[in-house]
């Protein structure tokens, strides 16, 4: 047998990361090493096998989950527009910030109206949600008729409010950002319209709103899963330490 090396012993990390045990055991086999040996010349621990494991992705826009968000807005011709988008949300208590291309239908809408409503996409209506982020308002101009949803007007800003998603913020527009970056809507949150089947006394029930999330490294929806915490409350302690 072979005296144990420091190059067995990379052999050896190699076998954790991509085998497992039986290939440990194996290679243990194989180069006669017992536990001191392995003690002795491997030192491998846990942390060294992630680090081993991390491998470089390059530059992408890779955080999980991303929203499922609906902009509505009216066109001139007063037609109602629906745009999904994931790359936005809350900035502030009663703002909203949407990060959008200036070409879309829904940007020049923004512009033109001043406001727009934000819904919050449910799996009930996820087909409809997805077609919302297929098709452009610029090339179909019944977009909206098409997906057979129903829009009624906000009583408090000049936007469509889309009657089958659960919960719907009213925003009339603060800000419209030109930079570097690209284009970027901030609205003023006016009001919060919910559907009472989502409320738990006078408060939200996240469970019942049956939303799903935006998958950025493969374009997949997944619905949301179980509470397992509370904020504010399941850290708390480690201020006692």
């Amino acid at each position: 047998c072979p005296q144990p090396s420091e190059a067995n012993a990379t052999k050896y990390e190699r076998s954790v990361v991509t085998g497992g045990d039986k290939l440990i055991q194996l290679f243990c086999k194989k180069y006669c090493l017992g536990a001191q040996s392995m003690v002795k010349y491997v030192k491998l621990t846990l942390s060294e096998v992630n680090k081993t494991m991390l491998k470089d992705l390059g530059v992408k826009p890779y955080v999980f989950p991303m929203p499922v968000l609906m902009i509505a807005t009216y066109c001139k011709d007063s037609k109602v527009d629906v745009m999904n988008m994931a790359w936005g949300g809350i900035c502030d208590e009663n703002q909203v910030a949407l990060n959008i291309s200036e070409s879309h239908k829904t940007a020049q809408n923004i512009k033109e109206r001043g406001a727009f409503t934000l819904s919050v996409a449910d799996i009930p209506h996820l087909d409809e949600a997805d077609f919302f982020g297929i098709a452009s308002g610029n090339d179909m101009a019944d977009k909206f008729e098409r997906s057979g949803m129903h829009a009624i007007k906000s009583k408090r800003v000049d936007a469509p409010i889309i009657e089958e998603f659960p919960i719907t913020l009213e925003c009339k527009v603060k800000e419209c950002q030109h930079t570097e970056n690209g284009f970027r809507v901030v609205g003023e949150i006016v009001n919060v319209l919910a559907d009472e089947k989502i409320l738990d006394g006078d408060k939200v029930d996240p469970k019942k709103i049956n939303a799903f999330v935006f998958d950025q490294f493969n374009n997949g929806y997944y619905a949301i899963g179980e509470k397992v915490g509370q904020a504010w409350d399941s850290g708390a302690k480690f201020l006692k330490k």
